[in-house]
């Protein structure tokens, strides 16, 4: 065997060493193809010498092994559709246990890594001791993870250089550029950006006791800068020096604390954001966050795109893409997330290719 033929069989050899030892290993995650490399386009800013450059694009998920699978694939999307993707920032929020050596955020960061060699990103473990104690039982068990909110935590983690992010659920795909999100304009009196939705029923959110108090209901609204209304916490524009400034992670978690005493809710982490930001939040364009398309929480069902140019798909609810398609009864919009979806199977004898993703209409994409 001549000395190329070697080397090409050694480096062989490695990857495939290096694709189960991050399978394999304690935390037992999946494999994960990888992702094609993005570059910057022209117009693009220098090269960032650091997190705090000014030119970047926060970016801020969770991340875990149970949802792994639909983080890859929205960060695959996030940089495919991204004008400036070396400029894009990723901020993951891993937990950890308490009280003992925890392997798994080291396993994910080596897990993203393989996939992502190039991509700028840091991790930053979450304690659940940090919210264990302020947690209510939900409707649904995984509403109660402490990782869902650790969103509450992220100008305590992130660094301070940062001057604000867009927080991301794990069960989106971008269609569109994200900096032109970023680039929302969040006047003086605004906290959080996000799509609002004035149409859905705002009552339901907090129960009959929470309205029937005298010291709680319509009067936690009053004096807002609008009548409040819905919006989804899995897509947000957060200003985190303003956030600092406010003190909004106590004023969160002192919602949560009346909560454990008067019972004024039923749906986990959205009502104390509610609580705290409906009638203040800046309103963004529903193409940011095409939600729900996950399905009904109780029957599965499938739901299409809301009327209207989709920039962010979310699959919220209780359905999620990965889930369905391994079942073999995916929802029509399924497929359009099948496309960026870097897992590979644990049957399959070699590496997945990833697909270019959907192309999607000009009509569409149009903004």
């Amino acid at each position: 065997m001549g000395g190329a033929a070697m080397w090409a069989a050694a480096l062989a050899a490695t990857v495939v060493f290096l694709a189960v030892e991050v399978s394999g290993a304690a935390g037992a995650l999946p494999r994960f193809a990888e992702a094609p490399e993005y570059r910057n386009g022209e117009g693009c800013p220098a090269a960032a010498a650091g997190v705090c450059d000014p030119g970047l694009v926060h970016i801020a998920m969770t991340l875990d092994a149970h949802y792994l699978r639909g983080s890859m694939a929205a960060v695959y999307s996030l940089l495919k559709h991204a004008s400036c993707p070396e400029s894009i920032f990723f901020h993951f929020l891993a937990a950890e246990a308490d009280g003992e050596e925890d392997p798994e955020p080291e396993l994910l960061r080596r897990a993203v890594a393989a996939s992502f060699p190039s991509l700028r990103f840091e991790i930053y473990p979450f304690r659940a001791e940090a919210v264990a104690g302020l947690i209510s039982a939900s409707v649904r068990a995984a509403l109660e993870a402490p990782l869902n909110y650790a969103r509450n935590h992220l100008a305590d983690l992130l660094p301070r250089c940062v001057p604000r992010a867009i927080y991301l659920d794990s069960d989106v795909l971008a269609a569109d550029d994200v900096r032109r999100l970023w680039e929302t304009r969040l006047p003086a009196a605004a906290v959080v950006a996000a799509p609002e939705y004035c149409h859905a029923n705002f009552s339901r959110y907090f129960t009959p006791a929470f309205w029937s108090d005298p010291e709680l209901g319509a009067r936690v609204f009053a004096g807002r800068r609008r009548p409040p209304c819905y919006f989804n916490t899995g897509v947000m524009v957060i200003d985190l020096r303003r956030w600092r400034a406010g003190n909004y992670r106590q004023r969160i978690e002192r919602w949560m604390e009346i909560q454990k005493v008067k019972r004024i809710y039923e749906l986990g982490s959205l009502p104390p954001f509610l609580l705290v930001f409906a009638g203040e939040v800046e309103a963004v364009d529903h193409r940011w966050n095409q939600h729900g398309l996950g399905g009904d929480n109780v029957h599965g069902s499938c739901r299409p795109l809301h009327a209207g140019p989709v920039s962010l798909m979310h699959w919220s609810g209780k359905g999620k893409p990965w889930d369905r398609l391994d079942a073999g009864r995916p929802c029509p919009l399924d497929h359009t997330w099948k496309s960026y979806d870097l897992y590979i199977p644990s049957d399959s004898s070699g590496a997945a290719s990833p697909a270019s993703g959907p192309a999607l209409s000009a009509s569409v994409l149009s903004w």
